[in-house]
């Protein structure tokens, strides 16, 4: 059976995980690097069914495979990212259910870190070994991943997994204790083969611009259409265009887009980053403020209050037309 038969255009990944259940040579931890989207969850998920199904008969492989994808499995653990309200901590997804003010990026916590060595000082339930595996990984604080650092050196029989975007994100101490397999950005035929299966087709036709922005990833496509439909296309016309008018409607469109969520506000750095230069190639402009908009990413993901960045953005770009 193949087990990685979901996920596309990852050869060398799928290759390098394949070979270490088949010499039976499974790795501490693994460090699965590469941008958002491209399928190093999917892989994570793959390789852990590979490793608890792989000498069990079809018909004991099924109620562990569902398990799995539904989270329920006893001997997985999957920490993400976390939004703190209210003392109580909510992932990005259920922070979005709830419709939760987010002013902040989600970040791993050290309290999350804790529960990762309680839940591995015990034997796993029915599984050969315990897996973890931690999402966006580089957003550990120190603390926190000074806290992992002793779980690495002494895991037990278990296999952590963490997905972050490159080792220059982590500690160093932390990516020499892992075995890196690296993921690539998707090529056209085989993103649009991602999204026609996931029954986004429609992308590839009705947004070009964000296509272009995604960069080999469909996941990031996807999710940048959602944020997209979120706001209104008057407001993303209007940023389009480097503000030419008067600083003061620099400071009303800097105080719209500050009422976004910072994924929102996010998304539109990149989107605008791609326009500005398309524009810069085709002579409309003479130069992209790609520096002031890094500045503002900079300044957002440290917590600066977002109008404030915002109305400086939005009045240097007048400063450039």
């Amino acid at each position: 059976m193949n087990f990685f038969a979901p996920l596309i255009g990852q050869t060398q990944a799928v290759e390098l995980l394949n070979q270490a259940v088949i010499q039976n040579r499974i790795a501490p931890a693994y460090l699965f690097t590469g941008v958002d989207g491209i399928g190093r969850s999917l892989a994570a998920r793959c390789f852990i069914e590979q490793l608890f199904c792989q000498h069990l008969p079809t018909v004991e492989q099924a109620p562990i495979q569902t398990r799995l994808r539904q989270g329920t499995h006893p001997d997985v653990l999957w920490v993400q990212p976390t939004y703190l309200y209210q003392g109580q901590r909510y992932s990005a997804a259920e922070a979005a259910e709830k419709k939760l003010k987010r002013k902040a990026p989600p970040i791993i916590r050290t309290e999350q870190i804790r529960e990762i060595a309680q839940f591995l000082s015990r034997r796993s339930a029915i599984a050969p070994r315990s897996m973890v595996v931690i999402e966006k990984a580089e957003t550990m604080a120190e603390s926190a991943a000074n806290a992992l650092l002793k779980t690495l050196e002494e895991p037990g029989q278990a296999t952590l997994i963490l997905i972050a975007p490159n080792a220059e994100s982590l500690l160093p101490t932390l990516v020499s204790r892992c075995q890196k397999i690296p993921f690539y950005r998707l090529n056209f035929e085989a993103l649009a083969q991602v999204l026609r299966q996931s029954g986004q087709e429609a992308i590839l036709s009705a947004h070009p611009a964000i296509l272009a922005t995604c960069q080999g990833s469909p996941g990031n496509a996807i999710a940048a259409v959602q944020i997209c439909q979120a706001i209104a296309p008057e407001l993303i016309q209007s940023l389009e265009q480097l503000p030419k008018s008067s600083l003061r409607n620099a400071l009303e469109l800097a105080r719209q887009v500050a009422l976004l969520e910072l994924e929102g506000q996010l998304w539109l750095l990149d989107y605008l980053q791609q326009q500005y230069w398309q524009q810069f190639l085709s002579g409309k402009i003479s130069a992209p403020p790609l520096e002031q908009l890094e500045l503002a990413r900079k300044y957002l993901l440290s917590f600066v209050q977002p109008r404030l960045v915002w109305e400086v953005s939005l009045m240097e770009f007048s400063a450039i037309v």
